[in-house]
Order: structure tokens, then sequence, then C-alpha cells
């Protein structure tokens, strides 16, 4: 074969694997990363995460299979506990389990604890790893399908939906509040706040809703009285929503005795906060910058720490279409939950996961598939309601509010990929690569 022919050939299969690539719709920006673990080492048994799926030689990973409910196992109280986080202090007692309400509130249904569909209603999608799990109708409060709904379960940071609520409503978010070490040193995954730093009440709620950031939550409980008074107060909420299947146990959502969440209460609460306009804003923001903090006088050589960019940990937001936002959590006790809204064709559905794992697809894309689901069942659908503050009432009392257009002043197509204009750039360039490389070569060995 002579070299020409050798350079052409070498320039038509680089094009092509330019192009191939391109066709697999990978997004050309990174993306964080989202329901990332805690700090602390991962319990024995727990799946493999992101990084780290291949099983070691000579062993099988046993096939996947969806939990069942059937059983209500969870009528009353979580699954045990895989770790001492929720061993009550000594001289505390161990949290009773909360009354289990007869009949179930958002109507009988809602007392099932298998799945429940609509009649008539099409198979669920596959790969659904969540124990339980909701769609919901975010503005008319329909329940439209559910697995376990009233089945309780640890919320993880999604209890942060709960603190948000309160500290949105309680809080100055122009004041100046002052990071501290005990900020610094709080457990799980923190967003950065450092001793001396200086933050906006907003900036703190950019960090809780957007980072999870368990610091953030500190910072934000302490101006509520502390952490015990905090908590207190996410409880009152939850109380008057009817939220009954909830009681938080820290403000951050790290286990904690008698922390409980059902997949409905999840969606009560999310949807109390989605009338609070400013939550409707973090959810749906994709990055922010976040202030520094000081040198410590107390290390020797410390430099001043400077700001740096947050990002929003929820991938649906980046990856689907119409996605407005939502609220990631994990826990080696309460394992992976999440709860997001989307909108497509004017409709607006709420989805809530509980107690899922990464596998065999992350919580993210499950609610993907749910929310699919969802929006192609009749618009009449229905197998109970959210409570509208104790009525019986399904039209919102309130107003929920709209996620603001994104940076560039422009509102998010509900049907379009949110990276689609990036791929139809490469689309087109991908072909002019191809083009030039083929012109190279010629020029190439015409010279020799």
């Amino acid at each position: 074969m002579r070299i020409r022919e050798v350079g052409v050939r070498a320039a038509c299969c680089l094009g092509a694997a330019v192009t191939v690539a391109v066709l697999a719709g990978a997004p050309a920006v990174a993306q964080p990363a989202t329901d990332r673990p805690p700090t602390s080492t991962p319990a024995p048994g727990a799946p493999p995460t992101p990084g780290n799926t291949t099983p070691p030689t000579g062993t099988t990973t046993p096939p996947f299979t969806t939990p069942s409910t059937d059983d209500c196992a969870q009528r009353t109280q979580p699954p045990p506990p895989v770790d001492t986080s929720e061993v009550p202090a000594p001289g505390e007692p161990t949290p009773s389990p909360l009354p289990v309400p007869s009949p179930a509130i958002g109507g009988q249904r809602m007392g099932d604890c298998g799945v429940v569909l609509p009649d008539g209603a099409p198979p669920l999608p596959a790969d659904i790893s969540a124990t339980s799990w909701m769609v919901s109708d975010l503005d008319t409060g329909r329940v439209l399908a559910a697995k376990d709904p009233h089945g309780r379960y640890r919320p993880a940071s999604t209890i942060k939906v709960a603190l948000a609520i309160v500290a949105l409503r309680s809080l100055d978010l122009d004041e100046v509040v002052t990071g501290t070490q005990a900020d610094a040193d709080v457990d799980g995954t923190r967003v950065g706040i450092g001793p001396g730093g200086r933050y906006t009440n907003r900036q703190l709620m950019q960090a809780l809703i957007m980072c999870s950031g368990n610091d953030a939550a500190h910072a934000i409980a302490t101006q509520l009285g502390g952490d015990e008074r905090a908590v207190a107060k996410m409880n009152d909420v939850a109380k008057t929503l009817r939220a009954m299947d909830t009681r938080a146990a820290t403000p951050s959502g790290l286990d904690g005795p008698g922390m409980s969440t059902s997949a409905y209460d999840l969606s009560v609460l999310f949807r109390e906060a989605m009338s609070i306009p400013l939550f409707a804003e973090l959810i749906h923001t994709e990055q922010v910058d976040f202030p520094g903090f000081p040198a410590d006088p107390k290390i020797p050589g410390d430099k001043d720490h400077p700001g740096f960019p947050i990002a929003n940990d929820n991938q649906l937001l980046y990856n689907y279409a119409g996605a407005i936002g939502g609220k990631t959590g994990f826990t080696d006790d309460a394992r992976q939950t999440f709860v997001a809204a989307a909108e497509r064709d004017g409709h607006r559905l709420v989805v809530t996961l509980l107690k899922a794992d990464v596998r065999p697809i992350r919580p993210w894309e499950q609610a993907a598939r749910l929310l699919d689901y969802g929006f192609a069942l009749d618009s009449n659908a229905r197998i109970g309601k959210l409570p509208e503050t104790g009525s019986d009432a399904v039209e919102p009392s309130v107003p929920l509010a709209s996620p603001p257009p994104r940076a560039d002043g422009s509102k998010a197509d509900s049907d379009r990929p949110v990276h689609e204009g990036a791929r139809i750039a490469t689309l087109i360039g991908g072909p002019v690569v191809v083009v030039g490389l083929l012109l190279w070569a010629r020029r190439a060995f015409r010279r020799r």
C-alpha cells in the first residue's frame, strides 16, 4: 500500500472516530458530582460506588432485584440502622415510633405498601432501585403513582428542604454571618466555610441547597437558636403540613435518633418549599461564587483562602429536559435519597426516592425514568392527593414559584436536552474536522 493511501485512510479513520464520539452525546462541559458519600468509610457490604464498580477477581456481582415492600415492613419506622449514628446520647431516651394516621393521609390508596398505580396504567420503567418512591403533580397536588408512599425511611440531606423552609421565612438574607471553627468541623459533606469567613445568609442558603453543605446547615441552625431549636422548628413545619411520617433529628440530615420521613411527606415538604421564590431560584441555579476566608493565625504559615465557585450537585438539572431542580442526599443508613421536579407541556411533576442505590442506574436517572412515566400518564390520572395544610382542596392555596431564567436571560427549553446546542455545534464541526484532515493528508503527500 502506498504511503499516500495510508495517510488518507488514517485521516478518514480519525475523522470517523470524531463523528462517533459526537454521536455518543457525551456532554463537553464537565458536571459537578452528585450523591457524594460522606467522608466516613462506607459501611461493610455497601454497593460499589462510581470509580470502584469492578468486582474483585473471582467474585460475581449478584443480579439486581427491585426491593419488595408488600409486607409493609416500614409502616411504623425505618429499617434497622447499619451503624451507631442513631444511638441516643447518654441519658437521652430512645424515640418511640411516630403514630400511624388512620385513615392514611392523602386517600385510601396511600395506605398501601406496594406499588400503587392508576387503573389501566402501563408497566413501570425498569431499573428502579428505590425502595420507596412517589410521583405527584406539583401544582394540583394529585398523586400519580407511588410505591410504599407512607413507608418510613431516613431522609438524609433531603431533610434540608425543611430547614430551608424555616430559614427562608425567618432569617434576614442580607445579614452577614461570620464562619466558626464549629461550622468547619461538622461531619459529612461541607461546602468549605472557614473560621473568620464572612457570608450572607443568602450565600449560606446557596451552599445549603445547591451543595448540601452540612457546614452551611450548622451556620443556619446556629442563627435559629442552635441544632435543637432548629430541629424543633423543622418538625413544627412538618406537623403543620400534615407530614406525619416526618421527624428530623439533625438540621443537616445526618442520621440521628428517631429520624424519619416518607416519599409522600418529602413531596409535601418540597411542594411547600416551592412556594418560596428564592428556594425555586436556588434549586435551579447551576453555579455561583462562594467567599473564601482569612488565614488562621493559629496555623503557622497559613495564608488567606480565596473564594471559589460552587456548583449544583443535582445531575438531573443538567441532563433532563425541563428539569426545575431538586435535592440529593446520602448516608450509610438512609442510602441514596432524592427529590426533584420537572416541567413538560405546562405540567410540573415532583418525584421522590428513598432508600435507593446507585445500581443499576444512578438515582437521578431513576428519577428521570419515573418523571417520563408520570408525564406519559393520562392528565386526569390520580391515586391520591397531597394535603393543603389540612383542607380537602386539591388546588393549591398559595401560588407555587417558577424557576427564574438561566444566567443568559433565556428560559430553559423543556423540549430540548440541556446540551443539545453544544451537540449540534459539534456535529457541524465534526465533518469540518474530517475534511480538514483529508486536505492536510493530500497536501502532505503531494510534497513527497
